[in-house]
C-alpha cells in the first residue's frame, strides 16, 4: 500500500487500537466457509485481512468455518488454500471451527447452566410462526421455560446421537420482543447425522454459524473481526455471546462487500452454474472465481492491484468489470510476450521470394523494463495472416491489404498484393503478393513508407492451436437485480472456440505461467486442457475495452 494513500476506516482503526494500547498486536482470520471456491469478492477480504497485518505487523490464521457437513468438502478446503497462496499471502495459523467443537459445545452447557438457552422441540414452522414480525413482537416457545436440569438432560441425549435430526434444536434465551430479529431466541444447536469432513461421525450435533463465528474468534484472540456489511444486524449477537460466556471481547467490523457488473457472486448461485453444466466446472475462465481468473490469465498482482483500487468503503457499491478487466491489461503489458498468432486465417503468398526460408528477429516486449529480449521468427513465402486483414474493394482509410495495395509485415518486409484467388462461392482463398527486398524491418533502405503494418505467420512452420475467446458471462450488467430467474440472461457468446488458428512456433514451448500478448488479437495464457499434440490458450482480455453497455 501506498504511504501517501489515505488510510481507509479500518486501518484508521486499527492504528488508533495500536497507538493508544488497546492491542499490542494485531490478529486478524479470513474464515471461508468450505462450502465452495472462492471468488473477487473473497480476494477483496484476503488482501484485506492479510493486508493489515502485513502493514502493521501481528499475523493473520486461516480458519475454516465447517459447521455444516452437509455441504463441506475436503475439495473446497484444497482449493481456497491454493487462491491464498497464490494471490501471495501466507496465514500463521492454519485453523478449523470444527478444531472447537468440545469448547464450543461447553460454551453451550454453560449457557444452559446461567439459564441463557433452552431446547425446543417445535417445529420449524411453528417456530417461523412463533418468531413474529419486524413491526410485531414474538411470542415465547412453549418451551423457553424448561428447567436448566431438563435442557441439560435433552442436550446430553442429543450429544449422545439419541434422536432424529430436527427432533430437537439449542435456543439461546434473549428476547423475543427485540427489534433486532436475530436476537429472538436464535437456534445455537442442531441435530445433523452427517458425516464431517473432519471430525467423521464423532458428532450429530453441530453448531450454527453465528454461535460458532464469534466464539472461534474469542478462542483465537482475534482483535479485529472484519466481514461485510450484511453481517451487521449480527453484530449484536456476536457481541452478546461474548459478554454471557465471559470470553475474549473480539471486535467486529463490517464493510461494503464487492459488487461487481454483470457477474453473481452468490456461491448458491455459482454452484448452480456447476451443477447445471452451464458452465465447465468451478474454474471455467467465464467464472469470478480466483481459480476461474487464474486459469483465464489473471495474474496475483492484477487482482491485488484491483482490490487495491476499489478501497474499502461503509456502503454497497456497484464495480465495473472493466476495471479488472484495466488492472490486467496494465500488467501484462509491461509482462506478456508479445507473439503472432493467426485466428481466422488465409493464405498470402509471395510470389517473387525464393530464398526458402529465413529466421528473422522479433521484440518481446518493448514496453518490458529489461527490454524484454528478442526471438527468431522463422519467415518463408507461404503466409498465414488474418481474413480481415484483406479488403476486396478497399474502404475510406483502408491501410491493410487491397488490389494494389501496401503493407508491412510485423518483422518482416513490405509487401503489394498484385491479385488473389476465389473459390467457387466467391470466397478469396488466396492473396498473391510481392516483396519489396530492400524494406526488411530493422534494416529498410527501400524509402517506401506504409501507413499499414500486420502480423502473420510462416505456413511452413506454424502450429495449430485451439483458441477460446472469452466474454462476459451476463449479458446484463446486474442479473441478481433482473426479473425472473438469472440464469436467463446468460451471455450466449461467452465462449467462442476457434478450432484451427495458427501459432508461431515459439508457442509450442507455451507453459501454464506464460502470459502473451498475440499482436493486435488480446492477452492470451494457455489452458490446462493443453496436450503437445492440441494446444490450447484462452483469451484473457482483449487489448482494448470493446464491451457495449446495454441500453
Amino acid at each position: 500500500m501506498s504511504e501517501e494513500k489515505s488510510l481507509n476506516f479500518i486501518e484508521e482503526i486499527v492504528e488508533n487500537d495500536l497507538n493508544s494500547g488497546k492491542y499490542e498486536t494485531l490478529v486478524t482470520r479470513f474464515p471461508p466457509e468450505p462450502n465452495g471456491y472462492l471468488h473477487i469478492g473473497h480476494a477483496k477480504a484476503i488482501c484485506l485481512n492479510f493486508g493489515l497485518t502485513q502493514r502493521y505487523g501481528g499475523y493473520t490464521n486461516l480458519r475454516f468455518d465447517d459447521t455444516n457437513p452437509v455441504t463441506e468438502k475436503t475439495e473446497y478446503v484444497n482449493s481456497q488454500q491454493e487462491d491464498i497462496k497464490w494471490l501471495g499471502f501466507n496465514w500463521k495459523n492454519e485453523l478449523y471451527a470444527s478444531d472447537y467443537f468440545d469448547e464450543l459445545y461447553l460454551f453451550a452447557i454453560k449457557l444452559i447452566e446461567k439459564g441463557l438457552a433452552y431446547v425446543d422441540e417445535s417445529s420449524a414452522d411453528e417456530i417461523a410462526a412463533l418468531k413474529g414480525t419486524p413491526t410485531e413482537p414474538g411470542l415465547d416457545s412453549p418451551y423457553r421455560n424448561r428447567s436448566i436440569e431438563e435442557n441439560l438432560e435433552i442436550f446430553t441425549k442429543m450429544k449422545n446421537g439419541e434422536f432424529a435430526d430436527g427432533d430437537y434444536i439449542l435456543r439461546a434465551k434473549i428476547d423475543m420482543a427485540s427489534t433486532n430479529m436475530l436476537m429472538r431466541d436464535p437456534i445455537i444447536y442442531r441435530i445433523k447425522h452427517a458425516e464431517h469432513h473432519r471430525t467423521g461421525n464423532k458428532w450429530c450435533i453441530y453448531p450454527m454459524y453465528d454461535f460458532a463465528h464469534g466464539q472461534s474468534d474469542s478462542i483465537e484472540n482475534i482483535t479485529h473481526s472484519i466481514c461485510t456489511l450484511e453481517y451487521v444486524s449480527h453484530r449484536e449477537l456476536y457481541d452478546w455471546f461474548i459478554e454471557k460466556l465471559e470470553i475474549f471481547p473480539s471486535k467486529q467490523y463490517e464493510f461494503a462487500r464487492l459488487n461487481l457488473t454483470s457477474t453473481v457472486m452468490s456461491k448458491r448461485k455459482l454452484l448452480q452454474l456447476v451443477n447445471e453444466n452451464l458452465v465447465s466446472g468451478w474454474d471455467d475462465p467465464r467464472m469470478p472465481t480466483i481459480s476461474g481468473l487464474r486459469r483465464r490469465g489473471f495474474t496475483p498482482k492484477s487482482v491485488r492491484e484491483f482490490c487495491e483500487r476499489i478501497g474499502i468503503a461503509k456502503r454497497e457499491n456497484l464495480i465495473e468489470l472493466s476495471l479488472l478487466e484495466f488492472c490486467i491489461r496494465e500488467d501484462l503489458n509491461k509482462t506478456a510476450k508479445r507473439v503472432m498468432a493467426v485466428l481466422d486465417p488465409i493464405k498470402l503468398i509471395i510470389t517473387n521470394y525464393e530464398k526458402g526460408t529465413e529466421d528473422l528477429i522479433g521484440e518481446n516486449n518493448p514496453e518490458a523494463e529489461d527490454g524484454g529480449g528478442t526471438r527468431i521468427i522463422p519467415f518463408s513465402n507461404e503466409l498465414w495472416i488474418e481474413r480481415e486483414d484483406f479488403m476486396e474493394v478497399p474502404a475510406k482509410k483502408w491501410f491493410r491489404l487491397a488490389p494494389g495495395a501496401m503493407v508491412r509485415l510485423k518483422f518482416a518486409y513490405i509487401v503489394k498484393c498484385e491479385n488473389f484467388v476465389k473459390d467457387e462461392n466467391g470466397n478469396v482463398t488466396e492473396i498473391h503478393c510481392t516483396y519489396i527486398p530492400e524494406s526488411k524491418s530493422g534494416n529498410d533502405t527501400s524509402g517506401i513508407n506504409v501507413k499499414g503494418t500486420i502480423h502473420w505467420v510462416s505456413a511452413q512452420h506454424a502450429k495449430t492451436a485451439e483458441i477460446r475467446l472469452y466474454d462476459r458471462l451476463f449479458t446484463s450488467e446486474t442479473p441478481d437485480a433482473e426479473e425472473g430467474d438469472f440464469k436467463d440472461y446468460l451471455n450466449p457468446e461467452s465462449l467462442t472456440v476457434l478450432p484451427n488458428a495458427y501459432i508461431e512456433p515459439a508457442l509450442a514451448d507455451a507453459d501454464l505461467d506464460g502470459r502473451y500478448q498475440f499482436i493486435r488479437k488480446g492477452y492470451y495464457c494457455l489452458d490446462r486442457d493443453s496436450t503437445p499434440e492440441k494446444l490450447v490458450f484462452n483469451r484473457t482480455v482483449t487489448l482494448k475495452d470493446t464491451f457495449k453497455k446495454p441500453n
